[in-house]
């Protein structure tokens, strides 16, 4: 048992003692809700909105003995049940889609060994310890160890896409043991025990042994294969399930879905409590009214002889009688109108053809409408680089050798020209290239340059089965792949790999290298190089890296190309482009005999290999003779650079969280403008705790200073230093500073890049604040080398120690998920089979470009459409139910009602219900166009302009004074005693009905001055309720009467509609009454208009802005700054893994016959 609870015991082809183990089974699921746990997490999520928590009690204290003043008590629970109804339906709704996704995943089929034959079983029946069968072109469906494969010596190709977005294959190979068991007879007759670590959340460590009759071999991460990567390129493999379900490495990356609450929802949530306070004041007024009238009334102190002490025991409870009367001031409505509004909004996202990618099919969608109004408040965007900003396809698009720039495409700038002298200048062409490589001055520089290419990597080729002749290029890097397919385009085409040579073909005649060594890449060297031995037997060092490692290391005598090669490297890294210098030097025999001792020493070290090994390669890598260099597009999705300038103007923060390397993602980070010209690169590649911390204290501090900040300790920071100092005191009493999100100082562009080794320090608690101080400082800012876990932990940093920020995060693999789900907001990059991302998300995309719209057009409208149906829910009802107010100190707070019961119950569910559903679903305060052209006005949202703490008291105080208005007037009209032709006094029912049709009619009024947009349904939501009321009122006041439904209406209709007093009235008055908003409405345009306001004028009267858009003014000192710069670094990417698959791939042979298995 102890040795169960250290690491885990796999049985092989023993399936009774693996289930004595009792291992997790293979399903899995996705879906915020399950059918135990529906009913607790949604009753939670509902409770936590306080609204609903006063639905309750007040239908709680309804049911108490004779405190209710309606004459249905219970007829008070049907609301809130209706809007638990309402909301579950539309949560289990969204939360049915990701069950049927999961359903889908769980059934798909697989292999597994039963005997001495495979059978077809569904994921979720698979179990630790069954031996799959995995074909071409399927997922793993758990974690495996590779026993073998159709490939020689057990190597298989995985695509990773689903797990970190990369498309480029990735090599895995079986032990040397198990790599000759190739049917099912042998694998059956398998016996033996895996022990290997604990189910954990580390996508790229493995250790375990593997235990076989006597032997006991080491496993290492080469023979782990993850759920959710794909076989690639290989006929089949087999593998033993040691991992499954949520025990997978996939599924430990992933948590539960969270239940998020819009930051709208929380001040809705915070003003429904001041409104109860209001309530509370409102009933005790009205309870002291009736606790007057009983002490010193005339008829209850002498007619009814009540006594004194009774009145003062019914005091609470009259209080709590007029809370259930005056109840509806806190809108009911209020919930179910959002709910429909949101699943609407929602709905529209989804069914927008401009976020709709055709290359693929695939529409975006909406998986949950609950956070559609935080679209149009995000202030930093956390997005994932490879597959979300690039499509990582590697271009090979320009090279210069001997100081002549080529190119497949010539740009017209670049096109030859001949000057007076008769010297041309200018690119040429790939054809213009061939012709030199065959008859050229420069021809053996080329000759040179391509073979190169064609020798110098780590690619292995394939023969296409369904294209036979065509040959594959798998390589653990795109970018090798590029270079190999420039050097196949350019006539030398690379075809065999073998043990300890290469082969490639070159005008019909093929050349064999042997490959004597090869240094490998990693982010240290920035280099890669190899020594080989040519068909004329002598020795040559070729290497390609980066130019800052190249240039110093070249021979200071015999190489003429270096100026011009720099100047041409400028050129094509201003273009963007993934740079990468070439060179070589002649090897004599003695050395080479030399240096291989010393490398074979290094190899065979025990301890610091790595390093012994780069020690080795540093002593033959120098007196280099430059070729020239290679340009390549790291392809960017379409219209990404656009979309980060436009939320960089819409002050939308970006950072980048990737597993790259940095120079990769420094290059990716100018490529689409997220890193400019101008900004200075603040770099942190700090190896320990402390010099991390060092780095970033001096470089804040520095920045401070810079800015005139001042840098001594506050108040604040004095007690978090005191807490932090004590042990285990910061989890008692928590730090309550946060930085301030908004930072409008004119600070000088600078972008913040940190690799994951330092960023795991700067994540510490004594560390993190100061880490998310500078970077909040920071235009731009780059994580490199981050885990799926990191990644979670910085988009928490700045969620919960940012003051008011509000964060997206966008990704497309599994690894995102996490990052997704800790962010307000998570939207996954749709479009490939299997993308996890997007169904963890809250909203799915197919392409990063369409963040634009979603954030800047629909978010913008959703929040704005949002506030206005908040406030104006807040309006409606709180204006109607004031006047039961105002009239009761009328009739002696008595607690009489003025409205009959069912009009009243139908006020929000048929004559005020449109209205706000034509403000939510169809009003834009500015069109598309100018949303789009003006992201500015995206400020609006990351303030909270629209719904803030001002804005919903100057709303109540707005129906304050229109309830009172129309009590006060309609109470004069009435005490005229002319209402009736005949010259009789009205009933209190005619008066509120009289009452209730005017404020029907003043809330419409106010809809019409709220919405900017009218559509055929604001026509119908506004003059269509006042129709249905005409309409229905008269209808309900002759019928009911006669079934014993609302008899107090009994001949109310020749009373009322036959009075000139009641018509004049509800024309006049409501007019007068939304003068005052009127009149405030047009003077604010006038004299103090917002932003959107300006916009809507010039769109409306066709005004051209005379402004340039993207006028920017640079100073002297940012140019200096730009050419000091201009020899920035260039990155290349050799390889996804730190330390390489060259062993891998240099035991590969690509002669040998393939296993049928």
């Amino acid at each position: 048992m102890d040795e169960q609870a250290r690491y885990r015991l796999v049985y092989i082809n023993d399936p009774i003692k693996n289930s004595h183990l009792k291992y997790l089974h293979n399903g899995v699921t996705t879906a915020k809700y399950q059918f135990y746990s529906f009913l607790f997490l949604f009753l939670k999520e509902q409770f936590s909105k306080y609204a609903n928590v006063f639905f309750l009690f007040i239908a709680i204290i309804q049911n108490i003995g004779d405190l209710s003043p309606l004459s249905d008590p219970k007829a008070g629970i049907i609301p809130l049940a209706l809007i638990l109804v309402i909301s579950g339906a539309k949560e289990l709704l969204e939360d049915s889609k990701r069950h049927q996704q999961d359903k889908s995943t769980n059934n798909r089929d697989v292999n597994v060994l039963c005997g001495t034959t495979f059978v077809t079983k569904r994921w979720k029946e698979v179990v630790v310890g069954d031996i799959i069968r995995v074909e071409n072109g399927q997922y793993f469906c758990a974690d495996l160890i590779l026993i073998s494969s159709s490939e020689p010596d057990g190597l298989v190709y995985i695509e990773t896409a689903n797990l970190d977005g990369e498309t480029n294959l990735k090599i895995r190979q079986s032990l040397k043991e198990t790599s000759e068991i190739l049917t099912p007879d042998e694998v059956s007759r398998m016996d033996g025990l895996i022990k290997c670590e604990l189910p954990n959340n580390s996508l790229y460590t493995f250790e375990g042994t593997l235990r076989i009759g006597h032997k006991e071999l080491p496993l290492n991460p080469d023979q782990l294969l993850l759920r959710g990567a794909m076989l690639r390129n290989t006929r089949w493999a087999y593998g033993i399930v040691v991992f499954t379900g949520h025990e997978s490495k996939l599924m430990k990356n992933a948590s539960a879905t969270p239940i998020k609450t819009t930051r709208v929802e929380k001040l809705v949530n915070q003003h429904i409590i001041y409104l109860f306070f209001v309530l509370v004041v409102m009933a005790v007024i009205s309870a002291l009214g009736t606790l007057r009238r009983q002490l010193y009334g005339f008829f209850e102190k002498n007619i009814l002889l009540q006594d004194a002490s009774k009145a003062w025991l019914q005091f609470p409870a009259n209080i709590l009688t007029y809370i259930i009367l005056y109840n509806n001031l806190i809108p009911m409505s209020l919930i179910i109108s959002l709910e429909i509004v949101k699943l609407a909004l929602g709905q529209l996202i989804s069914e927008d053809e401009d976020l709709y990618y055709e290359f693929n099919d695939t529409p975006a969608v909406a998986r949950t409408s609950t956070l559609v109004e935080e679209l149009g408040q995000i202030d930093y965007v956390f997005s994932d680089k490879t597959g979300t900003l690039t499509c990582n396809m590697m271009e090979f698009k320009l090279l210069t050798i001997a100081g002549i720039a080529y190119a497949d495409v010539v740009p017209d700038t670049k096109k030859l020209v001949k000057d007076s002298d008769g010297r041309v200048s200018g690119w040429y062409n790939y054809k213009h290239l061939m012709d030199h490589c065959d008859n050229g001055q420069t021809s053996p520089w080329i000759k040179e340059f391509l073979q190169l290419l064609a020798v110098c990597h780590t690619v292995i080729p394939e023969e296409s089965e369904e294209e036979p002749g065509k040959i594959i290029f798998q390589a653990s890097s795109p970018d090798e792949a590029a270079l190999v397919k420039g050097a196949q385009m350019l006539g030398f085409s690379f075809h065999t790999r073998k043990p300890k040579s290469v082969i490639y073909k070159h005008k019909n005649q093929d050349y064999e290298w042997e490959v004597l060594n090869i240094n490998e890449f990693n982010s240290t060297r920035k280099r890669m190089s190899a020594l080989v031995r040519g068909p004329d037997g002598k020795i040559k060092l070729y290497i390609k890296g980066a130019d800052t490692v190249i240039l110093e290391r070249l021979a200071k005598d015999n190489n003429p190309f270096v100026d011009t090669t720099c100047g041409l490297l400028e050129e094509y890294a201003n273009e963007g482009l993934r740079t990468l210098c070439i060179a070589y030097r002649d090897i004599s025999e003695q050395e080479y005999t030399e240096w291989a001792q010393i490398y074979d020493k290094a190899a065979t070290t025990i301890n610091n290999r790595g390093e012994a090994l780069m020690k080795a390669a540093e002593l033959i890598e120098k007196d280099l003779i430059l070729l020239g260099a290679t340009a390549i597009e790291d392809k960017l999705q379409d219209g990404v650079p656009d979309t980060i300038h436009t939320l960089a103007e819409a002050g939308v923060r970006v950072w980048v969280l990737t597993g790259d390397r940095q120079e990769t993602a420094i290059n990716i980070g100018f490529s689409c403008k997220l890193i400019t010209d101008e900004m200075s690169l603040l770099i942190c590649n700090e190896s320990t705790h402390f010099e991390t911390k060092e780095f970033l204290e001096g470089k804040l501090e520095a920045l401070k200073q810079g800015l005139g900040i001042s840098t001594e300790e506050d108040w604040d920071d004095r007690w978090a230093r005191i807490v932090g100092g004590v042990p285990y005191m910061n989890y008692l009493i928590p730090s309550t500073k946060k930085i301030k999100k908004s930072n409008d100082m004119n600070l000088e562009p600078i972008a913040l890049i940190i690799d994951g080794k330092s960023l795991e320090y700067a994540l510490e608690d004594d560390v993190k604040m100061t880490f998310l101080e500078l970077a909040t400082m920071c235009k731009a800012v780059i994580c490199c080398r981050v885990s799926p876990l990191q990644k979670a932990l910085v988009v928490r940093l700045v969620r919960n120690n940012v003051e008011k920020a509000v964060t997206l995060a966008i990704g497309d693999g599994a690894n995102d998920v996490t990052m997704i789900q800790a962010a307000h907001v998570g939207v996954g990059i749709s479009g490939l089979e299997g993308l996890q991302a997007a169904r963890a998300a809250d909203f799915a995309i197919a392409q990063f470009r369409f963040l634009k719209k979603l954030l800047l057009v629909h978010g913008n409208w959703a929040y704005s459409r949002i506030c206005k149906v908040i406030l104006y829910a807040f309006y409606k009802n709180i204006t109607l139910y004031l006047i039961q107010f105002w009239f009761s100190f009328d009739n002696g707070f008595s607690g009489q009602t003025v409205f009959e019961t069912w009009t009243q119950a139908s006020y929000n569910i048929a004559f005020a219900f449109f209205q706000p559903l034509a403000i939510g679903v169809f009003d834009q305060f500015v069109t598309a166009r100018m949303l789009d052209k003006y992201p500015q006005l995206y400020h609006n949202g990351q303030v909270n302009k629209f719904y803030n703490a001002t804005n919903f008291w100057t709303c109540i105080a707005n129906t304050f004074f229109h309830s009172l208005f129309l009590y006060v007037a309609f109470r004069g009209v009435y005490s005229e005693g002319e209402m009736l032709p005949g010259g009789n006094i009205a009933n209190q029912w005619v008066f509120g009905q009289m009452l209730y049709t005017a404020e029907l009619i003043t809330i419409t009024i106010k809809a019409a001055l709220t919405i900017d947009t009218w559509v055929n349904f604001t026509f119908f939501a506004f003059f269509g309720s006042i129709a249905l009321w005409f309409v229905g009122l008269p209808l309900y006041a002759f019928i009911g009467p006669k079934i014993l439904v609302g008899e107090e209406l009994n001949g109310m209709n020749e009373m009322m509609f036959t009075s000139l007093a009641f018509w004049m009235a509800i024309i006049l008055i409501p007019l007068l009454v939304n003068m005052r908003d009127y009149v405030w409405k047009f003077v604010r345009r006038l004299m103090y208009p917002m932003d959107h306001h300006i916009i809507q004028e010039m769109h409306k009267y066709q005004i051209p802005d005379m402004a340039p858009r993207f006028q920017v003014f640079k100073k002297q000192v940012k140019k200096v700054r730009l050419t000091q710069r201009s020899k920035r670094q260039r990155g290349f990417a050799f390889s996804q893994n730190e330390d390489g698959q060259a062993h891998l791939i240099r035991i590969y042979d690509t002669t040998r016959r393939k296993p049928r298995g």
